[in-house]
């Protein structure tokens, strides 16, 4: 993910506010960049914690540890890089909290533009601030971990709701407040012959292919693929709970750098276009493309995507026949056959 705070987190070690970690300590990183750069005194032993795919492998490749969720106890520093979603910067404060050892410092930082100024206030608010700075466009706040947590504390950075018009949403993923719109369009137009073997591109929490193994009988297995880690988690829990009768795998895969090795007869899919704020379709051109190697001959694919995003290109690069089957104020739903 690109656009962290990781120079406000910085920031207090590199003005001698808060000594870095020495030979011997344990730190934990929860949300650890892809692209991380620490210190040359930083000695500690390191453990990132980063759920996207891409950004897991990047650190994977730079001989970081790094783990998909939180692991371990007892550290004696934890950084946490905090972003625009409230629920998962809770969670993350929250396993800060739960993995340091009493008295260790945590340090978090988030940018002034995801609410970096409410995010140090709320934190106030909830337990003692050791102290806070501004700098790089952020917000940086740190505090010792108290010697006892107080259940109304944990319960506070815990209370946000994890399941949404009836599935289990994951925090900080696609569309977690509930069904998104254009998945729900999408499903509306998917026709009932859908058969044989089915993949669902970035996946998300699995509605589409709860969706699918819920109208389609000839459907013989569901294939789901994520990058976010937690997305995908979800989903597991929601095709266990809403189609456990449906023969599903689940690959947590960055289908932008990863390639696909099975072949399907069917791929669903509401491309992500967005990394930050800006739209960038790209990613949905690159996911056709992987769509088209990963069907059958004769496989078939339907996608649905904001009206303004010029796919039908790609489709007919790509794709033996395509179409448009709706559209309304916002989205499309498209096909495309192999």
């Amino acid at each position: 993910m690109t656009d962290t705070p990781l120079p406000t987190l910085l920031f207090p070690f590199e003005r001698g506010l808060i000594d870095p970690p020495g030979e011997g300590e344990r730190v934990l990183f929860l949300g650890a960049p892809g692209g991380l750069l620490l210190p040359s005194d930083f000695s500690g032993s390191l453990t990132a914690i980063q759920g996207y795919r891409p950004d897991y492998l990047a650190l994977s490749q730079a001989g970081v540890t790094v783990e998909p969720e939180p692991v371990g106890e007892g550290y004696d520093m934890a950084l946490v890089l905090l972003g625009r979603h409230r629920r998962e910067n809770e969670q993350r404060l929250a396993e800060a909290l739960n993995r340091t050892r009493a008295g260790a410092l945590i340090i978090a930082a988030c940018a002034k533009k995801d609410g970096g100024g409410s995010v140090r206030k709320r934190m106030a608010s909830l337990v003692e601030l050791e102290d806070h700075a501004s700098k790089h466009h952020g917000v940086v706040f740190w505090l010792r971990r108290p010697e006892r947590l107080e259940p109304a504390l944990m319960a506070e950075l815990s209370a946000g709701d994890s399941e949404a018009d009836g599935f289990t949403t994951a925090a900080g993923g696609f569309s977690d407040d509930g069904i998104d719109p254009g998945s729900a369009l999408l499903v509306e137009c998917l026709p009932d012959n859908l058969s044989g073997a089915i993949a669902d591109f970035a996946a998300g929490w699995g509605y589409l292919s709860v969706a699918a193994a819920e109208r389609a009988p000839e459907v013989k297995s569901i294939d789901l693929y994520e990058a976010h880690h937690a997305s995908l988690e979800a989903a597991r829990r929601n095709m266990a709970a809403r189609a456990p009768q449906m023969p599903a795998r689940f690959f947590w895969q960055d289908l932008l750098g990863e390639p696909v090795n099975e072949r399907y007869d069917v791929i669903l899919m509401n491309p992500p276009f967005h990394r930050s704020r800006a739209a960038e379709p790209d990613m949905g051109h690159a996911m056709i493309a992987a769509a088209a190697k990963a069907l059958k001959p004769r496989g078939r694919l339907f996608l649905v995507a904001n009206r303004q995003l010029p796919y039908e290109e790609s489709l007919q690069k790509h794709f033996a026949a395509q179409g448009e089957l709706r559209r309304d104020t916002v989205f499309k739903v498209l096909w495309a056959r192999k």
